[in-house]
């Protein structure tokens, strides 16, 4: 089996884990709603270099994107998908804040997040930090990740991680997510609903 088709596989592994967890981490109150315990507090630097935390995006609601700019295919894909939608929201676009968080803070360095996110969006926000405060960023939001171990690899390595797109409110709750492979027009229909 060829390393490609492992890695397609493990990510998928990977994807299935992540939705059970998010399943997992809804907390039903007495009256039978729930809510999530997705999001919290963060201190992470953007791709201009300044320290920025989740406050500084409250008033709007937040697409959040967990991933790696050296990643082949899953990250770039799921960005893609996540920005089509934002622009198909027209003028109600401009109450969300796309931001993209690196689970790979080693490579992923302001300087190189600005030059990535440039090939996405003009408002698509990059943050980075160090290995600490990215771990505390993914911990809140119950996003997995870990370094793919292949000796071989130097620094080429890849990045196993979930790949889910949360929305958040302008409060900074959790609304809902989107898996991946959501297309781009069911993205934007769920949005235009929770955002208009």
């Amino acid at each position: 089996m060829s390393d490609r088709k492992i890695t397609i596989i493990l990510a998928t592994l990977f994807m299935a884990v992540a939705v059970a967890a998010i399943a997992a981490v809804y907390v039903w109150r007495e009256d039978g709603g729930g809510i999530a315990r997705i999001g919290g507090a963060f201190t992470l630097v953007d791709h201009t270099g300044a320290e920025r935390s989740e406050a500084d995006f409250r008033g709007r609601h937040a697409l959040i994107y967990f991933g790696y700019s050296f990643c082949p295919d899953v990250c770039p894909t799921a960005l893609a998908d996540m920005l089509i939608a934002l622009d198909e929201l027209g003028p109600d676009a401009a109450r969300v804040q796309p931001l993209f968080i690196t689970i790979d803070p080693d490579r992923d360095t302001p300087a190189v997040l600005k030059d990535y996110v440039a090939n996405f969006h003009p408002r698509l926000v990059g943050l980075s930090g160090s290995p600490d405060q990215v771990s505390k960023a993914a911990r809140v939001y119950r996003v997995y990740y870990a370094r793919v171990e292949d000796p071989e690899a130097g620094e080429n390595y890849l990045m196993d991680h979930s790949s889910v797109i949360y929305l958040m409110d302008p409060d900074g709750r959790y609304l809902t997510h989107f898996s991946h492979g959501t297309a781009p027009q069911t993205m934007a229909k769920r949005l235009r609903e929770l955002v208009s």
